[in-house]
């Protein structure tokens, strides 16, 4: 439970937190109609490119400023490879293999790899038979979702194990800003557009070289081309101020339960636009996954709550690598 002076009525943040939901978990729907005409690292790159964009009108707009220490950048840097342009560019890849509501899915693995990071890398939190616990079970909601019993191999598993890759890049960015950005005195807004222009930077290099130039937005059609921009501008840019807002109402604990959403708005946005379908064992999977996760969070369980820490507030889990959503 969120330390808060007074309880805020639910009118004040439910709809943003519902609407966050919403619009993280329609991404995976836009990645896999932007895929359809373009390279992955193509879409991220214009994906990301418009997400920065977007946020450097909103600082523009509230007179914020970008971080202007040198390690900050350089720590910036390696947070925007991991926890967007990478990750981002794994999905797109996976997008071309899989369901889209299967990528959603697997994108809420991500609490499963951040915890072992922060625990053998990074040393930011302590293993506990709870932590234990809800890590077993998240494994094993794993292998539920791939069905090992039946056999795993091609193309499919090759898709769903990039979205995993995706999540586990996610696993090593959250930790790594935790141990060295959280404590900054800059903005969340500030850290996120910083970490959005350093990844167009080395998204604006790599894709040339490994996918040639990218295509003029006039060659693309107008599905894809609005397919980019909701994901850019909507999904990157204006989530983040929405996400913003729902932290400093509630605090980062109940806003980061947003993850609990994303794979449900995956999969019934999937199915009833795309006609996707799952197999039984991937929801059942996926709500084991949930489970281990709540768990390993304290979330199930616990004796006492929870009360917020000096590290809860935006600038420690309002980044998009820390978001725990994707996108």
């Amino acid at each position: 439970m969120d330390f808060t002076p007074d309880k805020p009525a639910l009118r004040s943040w439910l709809p943003g937190f519902v609407a966050l939901a919403a619009i993280w978990g329609s991404s995976f729907l836009f990645i896999k109609v932007g895929v359809a005409e373009m390279h992955p690292l193509h879409l991220t790159l214009y994906r990301v490119g418009a997400g920065a964009l977007t946020l450097l009108v909103v600082l523009a707009l509230l007179r914020d400023r970008l971080p202007r220490d040198p390690r900050v950048w350089g720590h910036l840097s390696v947070i925007a490879a991991f926890g967007v342009a990478v990750p981002f560019t794994l999905f797109g890849y996976g997008e071309q293999r899989i369901e889209s509501l299967l990528a959603g899915i697997w994108n809420a693995t991500t609490p499963l790899v951040v915890l072992p990071m922060a625990v053998l890398v990074f040393r930011t939190e302590r293993l506990t038979v709870r932590n234990a616990v809800g890590l077993a079970l998240g494994f094993a909601g794993v292998l539920v979702v791939l069905g090992v019993w039946q056999g795993v191999g091609g193309a499919h598993l090759v898709g769903q194990l990039m979205c995993f890759g995706a999540a586990a890049c996610y696993g090593l960015a959250i930790p790594y800003q935790k141990k060295f950005v959280a404590g900054s005195k800059l903005s969340g807004l500030s850290l996120s557009t910083a970490q959005l222009v350093l990844a167009t930077a080395q998204l604006a290099i790599v894709a040339p070289l490994v996918a040639g130039a990218p295509p003029a937005p006039t060659s693309l059609s107008l599905n894809v081309v609005a397919a980019v921009l909701v994901l850019g501008a909507i999904g990157t840019g204006l989530a983040f101020v929405i996400n913003l807002r729902n932290i400093r109402i509630v605090g980062a604990t109940t806003a980061a339960m947003v993850t609990y959403l994303i794979p449900v708005f995956a999969i019934v946005i999937g199915a009833l636009v795309l006609d996707e379908r799952l197999t039984w064992h991937q929801p059942v999977g996926a709500l084991i996954v949930l489970l281990g996760v709540a768990v390993s969070q304290g979330l199930i369980g616990r004796r006492r709550a929870r009360t917020a820490r000096p590290s809860d507030p935006v600038g420690a889990g309002a980044t998009p690598a820390a978001e725990l959503a994707t996108r």
